[in-house]
């Protein structure tokens, strides 16, 4: 490039009458060669600076670094990739609850309040007064989520520790989610379609309020509706059935020993809810059969079913520093979906009088429950919460259960919580129950809970890796 420069620096000055005279082929002076002498002198030496300017730019150059390529686009990493389309946590919480009970119920259960585990005979489980240390909410969990072929997928394992049914009493592993979702579709171990969770009350007592759908049940599920705060789905669901047999060892007790819930189809849920900023509003319904058959005998009977359905009615409305909860849920056979009390089917008798004397004539009955459940949540500050509500079960026995079978089931409470730091809290609750039964016996718990709680969480464990 400087040499370019210096040839036309030279061609410039070539040009120049006084290099012109100069080149005069006669040899003689001219008039101007005298002037002349002293231009051409003068180019002379601006030729000899141009070319140590130009000496000097080719030393620069020369000691300078060659110029760096450009830098190729960056290629993402698969590392990077998996981060940014997935999402894998590992998540949970350690928490101990120490509970004061001043009454007693079924020892099993003591690490909650069951309101139908309240005894209303007095001293069946014992003295009244306990003091119980239980780590059965800690919980484990691991969640996968991201996109898959354009559409969100979402999976989850997650148990805790406190033992139900043959492990009732124990400090055992519980499946409480085990599902994955991909689109519209779901399919595993997760909440009932015929339950509300974003009712439930901010609370430290384990089980929760008896008047509540309240279910972790078996499922297919397909949401056809997600969009502009609408939410509409349904789904068929494992059906149970909890049969009572009540009375029916006065006819024959081989019967009352043998019958059994027979479910040859699976129960129907949906639901249609609305959410926006001001809180949201939701309808479910439940249509199932109950079927029952007895073991052991000619042709499995007496056998039948019965129709059983529900409808649940909730809502949360955000009003300044409380959130009230509020639902309502009606049906006939559709116990096992609830918190807490009651049975699906039980037998109900009619008498009639004929030749021989009373005539009774059994037949199974699906059983009419009511729930309600009203909290309200408070955020007094950002590390202060409190809760109050109350809660209830009732069903409309049949005229031939037991006197001790369950009626009705009470429940109340009221908290103060301290979120000192993100992953902790600390809470103390008041927790009082009642249960009534078929004939009018009652019996009543009231303890203290104090909870502390840590919990954790992993964040995107794909990320470590980028």
């Amino acid at each position: 490039m400087t040499y370019v420069k210096l040839a036309a620096g030279l061609g410039v000055l070539l040009a120049t009458p006084a290099f012109a005279a100069a080149d005069n082929v006669s040899g003689q002076p001219t008039a101007q060669q005298g002037s002349s002498a002293a231009e051409r002198d003068a180019l002379l030496k601006e030729i000899e600076a141009l070319r140590a300017r130009v000496e000097a730019l080719e030393a620069k150059e020369a000691a300078a670094p060659p110029p760096t390529p450009a830098a190729a686009p960056a290629t993402e990493s698969r590392a990077e990739k998996l981060a940014k389309d997935h999402n894998l946590e590992l998540y949970g919480f350690v928490q101990l609850d120490a509970i004061q009970d001043f009454n007693r119920v079924d020892p099993d259960w003591e690490a909650s309040l069951r309101a139908s585990k309240i005894p209303t005979e007095e001293g069946a489980f014992g003295s009244d007064g306990q003091s119980i240390f239980s780590v059965r909410q800690t919980r484990l969990g691991v969640k996968a989520s991201g996109t898959l072929h354009d559409k969100p997928y979402e999976a989850k394992f997650e148990f805790d520790l406190f033992g139900t049914g043959d492990e009732a009493g124990q400090t055992h592993m519980r499946i409480r989610h085990m599902y994955a979702k991909w689109g519209p579709i779901l399919a595993g171990q997760t909440n009932t379609l015929f339950m509300d969770v974003d009712i439930a009350p901010n609370s430290i007592e384990y089980w929760g309020p008896p008047g509540m759908a309240w279910l972790r049940n078996p499922q297919l599920r397909w949401t056809f509706l997600d969009r502009n705060g609408w939410q509409a789905a349904i789904a068929i669901e494992h059906p149970a059935d909890d049969i009572d047999p009540g009375n029916l060892r006065l006819i024959d007790e081989s019967i009352a020993d043998n019958i059994q819930s027979d479910e040859e189809l699976p129960d129907l849920t949906a639901a249609l809810g609305y959410y926006g900023n001001w809180g949201h509003v939701r309808l479910a319904g439940l249509l199932r059969k109950i079927g029952y058959d007895t073991r052991l005998s000619d042709g499995n009977e007496p056998e039948g079913s019965q129709t059983g359905w529900g409808v649940d009615l909730t809502g949360s409305f955000k009003l300044g520093l409380a959130t009230p909860k509020l639902g309502v849920v009606y049906g006939r056979g559709i116990a096992t979906y609830m918190n807490d009390g009651g049975m699906d089917l039980a037998p109900s008798v009619e008498v009639t009088v004929g030749p021989g004397g009373f005539i009774i004539d059994p037949e199974a009955e699906a059983v009419k429950l009511l729930g309600v459940s009203a909290f309200v949540d408070f955020q007094w500050a950002k590390k202060w919460s409190s809760t109050i509500g109350y809660s209830f079960t009732k069903v409309w026995n049949t005229n031939f259960q037991d006197a001790s079978a369950f009626h009705k089931g009470e429940y109340a409470l009221a908290n103060l919580l301290w979120y000192p730091a993100d992953p902790v809290m600390a809470g103390l609750e008041l927790q009082w129950g009642q249960r009534t039964d078929n004939d009018g016996d009652k019996g009543d718990d009231l303890r203290l809970q104090a909870s502390f709680k840590w919990s954790f969480t992993s964040n995107n464990i794909w990320s470590w890796f980028e």
